[in-house]
């Protein structure tokens, strides 16, 4: 084949090109180029008369002007005379590099310079470049194959019959015209695709294409850099879809087709001179008649992972072809598929106004693979100018100075005034830039939800920093850790909690307490103005690292949400909104920072949410608003209440139940919108919402999550990265300006779930699967992966398994979630392999320990061994049941012989029996909650049922008031005692 090349002249190239972030220098380039060639001598070969030779040289590698666009670049016009050079590198520098790697066809075809490239980056890494020495041409190769039953006939030459693709061809025009285009996904058969689709477009359904075939599929084991393409002839008739045309390309490749002679031996024994004068007769006649030999070259090089184009701190995104084109050849397509992308490239003979045309050859194409209908979703029409591009800052003190006297904050403290509450923040603000604490700087937060705790959010902001929010409730462990791994040097803590051991060396507790003297700021403090990019605050997640991520949300993200929740919740001047999640949880932004920032109300609840402490919220506290998990909501719809004066109800952090909403609408009235929010911390608290209609939702067993908040979107991709049709289920990416700049010090977590679409746009992987429904909004459905989420808060199961490991004695841990039998919330469940004598009670203590409380396993099972599939991974429906049938001693871990109950045990155990779903027979006074398969809300919910059914309303707050002890010890005799010590 290289003497047909040669032929067809110096300019008939192949290239690839190597786009990403990070910088490479030609000196780096160079050095790694010259060991690459020495390991692959094929790459220096040139002509010299018949033969040709190694000339010991290496490819050079010449900068460019990284200014214009590179497919308009003369250096890729450039011939290569195989006399003298028949390789080249090409580098455009900078903070984004590009490496150009050209090669003239006769020597190597897009596979071997693709093989030989990846060898070049591996030689920048470090690494020993895995070479290819093979000498072996096409024909060699072909000759060399054991083939019995001899090579197919040889394929008939074809005619110049058909019209070119993008118009007529300029006579004497000169050079290659490129044009690229990045499908989303990995399309199978997409060579088939494009040829049924060019044919149907362009030649009236019928049409011949040209399919390059990599002869190294013949021999696996070859690694060279030759040129070892041979095509096949692949024939679209009218009526064939793409399933058609991939089955006469498959039958084609199962009787290897591109094992036949192209040319009859005659031509190869034909001097260049007059070759040359042949395809300059054939080109010429192809232009003069505007015909060519076929439709199109269609070339798919498959697929190429980005991680072998990374050196250093460069990193590419983007690997594509640029493909060349003959003698009376047509069009060429190239397809390469990598990181979950699709690149297309077409070439063709440059003209006037064929630019356009290669555009709409592209639109063709794109339209194939990813049709229009799946990847514009009217539900993404979202762009919306903010009402103000100002700051939560800013926006604050204007609300503060037009409303000083108003009540900001209200709860067991008294009402504070937005005044008084801007005064609060000032203080901590000018302590921290006493300090030298400004934009850039993370600041911890160890406080309740207090005043002091509301108005230090406001003052590390106006400090221009970063809040960090800690949850009371956690271990000094963990919180030590977060402070740590956030570079957090100062951390404001609220009393009692300054008498922990929580603070770690290099980082300076500040006792919110002394700070917060009305008046201590100067009379002339400033706030400090963020810009957009700056970070507000920092939310931790469970890792499934084992390691906790912090998600970084910067000041637009937040404006962004703030403006949207306004409007979408109704929030204005009269919303009193309670704040009942923990600190640390993302969607307490949406009590915080909404009410304060539209002149309402926040109602302060230090208590944790428990029926009792949520049913006084509901009647006495004034509330009208709530923001709350759908656990919560479910807890709240199990009382004997009647609030008033609702409008809103807004859930968020888990599936909504159809059923739950319903009650809750019953409830709160018909009035009050039941709204459903979506959104994970990556995604700033929310960027979905419906709000539920009991009559339109009644087909569902779950709320859909609605529509994307403004200027936010939502994709929904299958597994191979390609839109889904509408209806079909796809994993959801959330795109907009909501989404968090990334982990904190996790810039291969970022890579991971921060990804780019292939027009470029940045969107986040969820995990959760999504539809489309008829309505038009989007029902969630589920997840990919083994994440659940707990009391709202999302775990990463892994993480939890970690902490098990830790300990001396298990060896192995696997962590799963389970529903029980009848119920639809999960818990979680440990099972743990051990070295050494320890008690599930031990590994439940040490985690308690490390871990926050909605992390800590239901119960923890010792097994012998852990059950695995064939492919390897733990095989969780294989783990021992804890919800299995035993006796009543074997579920609480008692003898044999139970000692009989009391009255009120009886009533607990029956109420167990309800919240739990169990079987009666098995409880006894000692059986633990947990062990039995409940978790902290369905707690909660016995706990509710039993001072509904055993106690009254006085003696309620004294049972409650001793929440911690029935936490401590959730036995059927501990619940029973204390509910006969509180009846007197």
């Amino acid at each position: 084949m290289e003497w047909v090349f040669l032929a067809m002249g110096p300019g008939h190239c192949v290239a690839h090109v190597v786009e990403g972030e990070g910088e490479l220098t030609r000196d780096q380039l160079t050095r790694a180029v010259d060991k690459a060639a020495q390991a692959s001598p094929g790459m220096r070969l040139v002509r010299q008369g018949k033969r040709w030779v190694d000339r010991g040289t290496a490819p050079s590698v010449t900068v460019l002007d990284a200014a214009g666009d590179l497919l308009r670049s003369p250096a890729l016009q450039r011939p290569l005379d195989a006399s003298r050079r028949a390789c080249e590198v090409l580098l455009l520098p900078g903070a984004r590099s590009t490496v150009v790697f050209r090669a003239f066809h006769g020597i190597t075809d897009g596979r071997g310079l693709l093989q030989w490239a990846a060898d070049v980056f591996r030689v920048l890494r470090g690494e020993e470049p895995l070479g290819a020495d093979s000498r072996l041409n096409d024909s060699e190769l072909i000759h060399g194959l054991d083939r019995p039953d001899g090579l197919p006939p040889a394929q008939p030459n074809p005619k110049l019959e058909w019209p070119p693709l993008l118009g007529r061809r300029a006579p004497g025009s000169s050079g290659v015209l490129w044009r690229r285009r990045a499908v989303d996904g990995r399309h199978p058969a997409a060579t088939a695709k494009v040829a049924a689709a060019l044919a149907t477009s362009y030649g009236s359904g019928r049409g011949r294409f040209f399919v390059p075939v990599d002869l190294r599929r013949h021999r696996p084991d070859l690694r060279s850099t030759a040129s070892l393409a041979r095509a096949v002839q692949l024939h679209v008739q009218p009526g064939d879809g793409w399933q058609e045309v991939q089955q006469r390309l498959l039958t084609m490749l199962a009787s290897d087709a591109e094992l036949a002679a192209q040319f009859p031996d005659s031509i190869l024994r034909t001097p260049l001179p007059v070759m040359r004068l042949v395809n300059a007769g054939i080109d010429f006649v192809a232009t003069r008649k505007n015909q060519y030999n076929s439709l199109a070259y269609v070339s798919h090089m498959g697929n190429v992972a980005l991680d072998d184009f990374r050196a250093g701190d460069f990193r590419a995104d983007a690997v594509y072809p640029l493909g060349t084109t003959g003698p009376g050849g047509p069009l060429e397509v190239n397809l390469l598929e990598s990181a979950g992308r699709t690149e297309v490239t077409v070439a063709w003979h440059d003209g006037p106004g064929l630019a356009a045309r290669a555009e709409a050859v592209l639109d063709t194409i794109e339209e194939a693979l990813s049709p229009r209908a799946n990847r514009q979703w009217e539900g993404n029409r979202t762009e919306r100018e903010l009402p103000s591009r100002r700051s939560v800052v800013e926006l604050f003190r204007e609300q503060v100075e037009r409303t000083p006297e108003r009540i900001a904050l209200s709860g067991p403290e008294g009402e504070v005034s937005y005044a008084r509450l801007s005064r609060r923040a000032d203080a901590v603000a000018a302590e921290l830039r006493a300090r030298g604490i400004g934009p850039g700087d993370v600041v911890g937060l160890l406080a309740g939800r207090t005043v002091a705790a509301i108005a230090a959010v406001w003052g590390v902001l106006r400090a221009g920093a970063c809040y960090l929010p800690l949850d009371i409730r956690h271990p000094d462990a963990r919180i030590a850790d977060l402070l740590s791994d956030a570079g957090s040097t100062h951390c404001l803590l609220e009393r009692p909690y300054d008498l922990r051991e929580c603070v770690p060396a290099g980082c300076e507790p500040l006792i919110l307490d002394e700070l917060a003297v009305e008046g201590a700021a100067p009379e002339d403090w400033q706030d400090v103005t963020p810009a957009p990019e700056d970070l507000a605050y920092i939310i931790y997640t469970s890792g499934s690292t084992g390691r906790p991520k912090g998600v970084q949300i910067e000041h637009r993200n937040l404006v962004n949400y703030v403006h949207w929740g306004l409007r979408a919740f109704d929030v204005d001047a009269d919303t009193r909104l309670p704040l009942v999640t923990s600190p640390s949880f993302d969607v307490t932004g949406t009590s915080v920072f909404l009410p304060l920032l539209a002149g309402g109300r926040v109602i302060l609840m230090p208590e944790d949410p428990n029926h009792f402490s949520l049913g006084k919220l509901l009647e006495e506290s004034g509330a009208n608003a709530l923001n709350l998990t759908p656990s919560h909501l479910d807890l709240i719809g199990q009382l004997d209440l009647s609030p008033t004066g609702f409008r809103t109800v807004i859930v968020i952090g888990e599936q909504l139940r159809v059923e739950v909403a319903a009650r809750a609408q019953r409830m709160f009235g018909p009035e009050c919108r039941i709204i459903n929010e979506y959104g994970p911390t990556e995604a700033t608290i929310g960027c979905t919402a419906h709000t539920f209609d009991a009559e339109r939702d009644a087909g569902h067993a779950v709320v859909p999550i609605g529509l994307p908040a403004d200027n936010t979107t939502v994709h929904l991709l299958d597994a191979d990265g390609r839109f889904v049709a509408p209806g079909e289920t796809g994993e959801m990416y959330l795109g907009g300006v909501q989404l968090a700049r990334g982990y904190l010090g996790r810039p291969e977590l970022d890579r991971e779930r921060f990804v780019h679409l292939a027009d470029g746009s940045r969107v986040y992987r969820t995990g959760d699967l999504a539809r489309v429904l008829p309505s038009g909004e989007i029902e969630c459905v589920g997840r990919i992966d083994d994440q659940v989420k707990v009391r709202g808060h999302r775990v990463e199961p892994a993480e939890v398994a970690q902490a098990l490991e830790d300990h001396p004695s298990v060896d192995r841990a696997v962590v799963v979630a389970r529903s029980r039998p009848g119920q639809s919330g999960k818990a979680l469940y440990g099972y743990a392999l051990t070295d050494s004598a320890v008690t599930p009670e031990e590994l439940t203590e040490r985690l308690a320990g490390v871990l926050p409380s909605y992390m800590v396993p239901a119960a923890i099972m010792m097994v012998s061994e852990l059950p695995y599939t064939v492919s390897g991974k733990v095989d969780a429906k294989a783990l021992p049941d804890p919800f299995a049938a035993e006796s009543p001693a074997a579920a609480s871990g008692g003898s044999e012989s139970a000692a009989p109950m009391d009255p009120t045990e009886e009533a607990v155990a029956d109420i167990w029996a309800r919240t739990l779903g169990a079987e009666r027979s098995r409880l006894e006074a000692q059986s633990d909650f947990h062990h039995l398969g409940g978790d902290s809300v369905s707690l909660l919910g016995m706990l509710a049922a039993v001072c509904r059914e055993l106690l009254t309303k006085d003696q309620e707050a004294a049972f409650m008031a001793e929440l911690p002890k029935l936490l401590a010890e959730p036995t059927v005799e501990r619940v029973a005692a204390l509910a006969r010590e509180v009846r007197g």
